[in-house]
């Protein structure tokens, strides 16, 4: 199969221009490397969080890491994903959002690769940086070395797959770390795409009772669908929500509480909901500045676990597309990815995400 000499990418030259259709040249992967021509990139908070100026993020910026394409050419070396399965021009693939540079201490003895020091992750590189395509705002993306990658099976829409190798991973990571068992009672502080995995995955892992929060109310209507027991509105007083948790999750509140919703305002709720012996995840809280005021000494007094999760290990990876297979048919999570946009659209795409007027918003280049 040739390649084009070159292809199309959207960037943003400053925070919350607009994005501006480029070209940049392709080459063939070098060892170690394959080269992917992408279906769909869905927008995550953190890519908004990036063009909105809230994170560090170099420019002209390439966005992208939540995607899924087809493998249009493979570098010497590159024969398996991740599972062992073997790799081919034509197969649908996803792949970490992150690659490491090599061995590091947090990876090799740590067991972090997500905290290798020199980590970087697809999306957040400029885009004059080589080899250009490196996120999923494009027609193509280069797999680079030390990515971790698999094969989706056919049986999944681009719409089940293209969020697996953040949202989904993610909150299988969130969920694990919460140490959630049979009979568990959970709250979720964030509807959004990132909460909905967390519930039908706290279900999945046993819990009996999910109550969801969240001010958006369509977002709490779809709850529902994924395993939310009751949705309750953000704008509830903190009186009105415990004794509204405290009634579904008895006899002392719920074991874990679970933080996705971004805002620093939500941890004194978090801290107050979650029971004594209770473990309180924080995942929301990805830019910097979110400062909150709580009272540390909730922390001591009721025992609380307080664990923060950035990122995944690989093998949540692997997790989050087998649950998502095995569940295809429980849960609707193609409804997930609820609009489309051509490459041409992507301000457009930015916009309405920003804005919440969509849930996950899909670039198909």
């Amino acid at each position: 199969m040739s390649l084009p000499a070159c292809a199309r990418v959207a960037t943003y030259r400053s925070p919350n221009g607009a994005l501006e259709i480029e070209s940049y040249p392709l080459r063939a992967p070098l060892p170690g490397e394959a080269l992917v021509r992408v279906s769909m990139s869905t927008i995550c908070r953190s890519d908004l969080h990036s063009y909105q100026g809230h994170r560090p993020n170099p420019c002209p910026g390439l966005l992208g890491h939540e995607i899924v394409g087809r493998i249009a050419a493979l570098g010497e070396g590159l024969t398996h994903d991740m599972r062992g399965d073997r790799l081919a021009i034509g197969d649908r693939v996803t792949w970490s959002e992150f690659f490491t540079p090599g061995n590091d201490y947090f990876s090799d003895v740590l067991d972090l690769p997500q905290k290798a020091r020199g980590v970087e992750k697809y999306g957040h590189l400029a885009a004059t940086t080589p080899p250009h395509h490196h996120g999923g705002f494009g027609e193509y993306c280069y797999i680079l070395p030390r990515s971790w990658i698999l094969r989706v099976p056919d049986s999944l829409s681009d719409e089940e797959a293209a969020p697996l190798n953040c949202g989904a991973a993610t909150m299988v990571a969130v969920t694990e770390a919460a140490s959630l068992r049979l009979g568990a009672t959970v709250v979720i502080q964030g509807l959004g795409l990132l909460g909905l995995y967390g519930a039908a995955l706290a279900r999945s892992r046993g819990a009996r009772c999910v109550i969801g929060i969240d001010a958006h109310p369509g977002r709490r209507e779809l709850a529902r669908k994924f395993g939310v027991e009751v949705a309750l509105d953000a704008d509830l007083s903190l009186d009105q929500l415990r004794t509204e948790v405290n009634a579904r999750c008895r006899p002392e509140g719920p074991d874990a509480v679970i933080e996705v919703c971004g805002s620093p305002d939500a941890l004194a709720v978090g801290l107050d909901l979650v029971r004594t012996g209770g473990s309180y995840i924080l995942a929301g809280l990805v830019s910097p500045g979110a400062l909150a005021t709580i009272d540390a000494h909730r922390i001591v007094r009721k025992m609380i676990t307080l664990r923060g999760i950035h990122n995944y290990h690989p093998r949540h990876l692997l997790e989050a597309l087998d649950f998502v297979v095995t569940n295809q048919t429980r849960y609707p999570f193609a409804e997930l990815v609820d609009a489309h946009y051509r490459l041409d659209e992507a301000t457009q795409a930015m916009q309405d995400a920003a804005h919440r007027r969509v849930l996950r918003a899909a670039i198909v280049p």
